[in-house]
């Protein structure tokens, strides 16, 4: 049975093809079109495996995006799906920390991977990729070098959680001539506070794992494992946490 979870976020669009437990996956940037980039990352799929659409059984969209994609079978929210990945590739897990481009989440689970209480952040940038990624901007780098140019530096002090004023502080930060590393190490700080603020209103899991693109800086994870102070998991495959999640749960998992 070949079943497709399409993760259309709002910086990256992840898919995944399933079938008998062996699994590919495909990443693609979203750009301004969900519904196109969903649409492309199927495509790319299918040639990857040498399928065609009438191999694939059933296909499910998830993230902010799922609700532009008309080819799909169903659409199932990110939060559930994330949950059913995270335990899939880290089994046992009761807590996922999701930290996404446009929102950040706290999930708690039954160890199964079914979701029993969540907390979000939606309403604003704060403590989410996008966060990082003007906070780059104002660096003058890549988000993916972030975790790297901290360079384990003691932080500075970023004291606002507003994107726009914390954007302000940055630049501020840079004519007083402090580091560009104690200026990324305040940076994950301030995201690892604001996600572990979530977390302590659900009361921490024995099990966290660490999923969304985020999960990729290492900075982060260090700063929320000291906030928590409890370990924290990611694997290679955390980023596809949700697009997996959205292909077992095609297969009835």
């Amino acid at each position: 049975m070949y079943t497709v979870g399409l993760d259309v976020g709002s910086m990256m669009t992840k898919g995944v093809l399933l079938n008998r437990g062996v699994w590919q996956s495909v990443v693609i940037p979203t750009g301004y079109s969900p519904r196109q980039a969903g649409e492309q990352a199927f495509e790319k799929l299918l040639r990857k495996a040498g399928l065609s659409r009438k191999n694939v059984d059933v296909v499910i969209g998830t993230g902010y995006g799922r609700v532009a994609l008309s080819f799909i079978d169903r659409a199932v929210t990110e939060i559930t799906c994330h949950a059913k990945g995270a335990h899939y590739l880290v089994e046992g897990t009761d807590m996922v920390i999701d930290i996404g481009g446009q929102d950040s989440k706290v999930i708690l689970t039954d160890g199964r991977g079914n979701v029993t209480n969540f907390v979000m952040n939606d309403k604003c940038a704060a403590g989410t990729g996008r966060f990082l990624q003007v906070m780059a901007a104002a660096l003058g780098c890549d988000v993916s070098e972030l975790a790297d140019l901290a360079d384990n530096s003691p932080p500075a002090q970023i004291s606002s959680m507003c994107t726009v004023f914390a954007e302000s502080e940055v630049i501020g930060l840079l004519v007083q001539g402090v580091s560009k590393a104690r200026i990324i190490a305040g940076i994950h700080r301030s995201v690892a506070t604001r996600v572990a603020a979530m977390a302590a209103r659900l009361g921490c899991g024995q099990q966290i794992t660490f999923t969304g693109g985020v999960a990729k800086n290492a900075g982060i994870k260090q700063c929320l494992i000291a906030e928590l102070n409890q370990p924290i998991t990611t694997v290679p495959e955390s980023h596809l946490a949700g697009a997996l999640g959205a292909a077992l749960i095609a297969q009835g998992n």
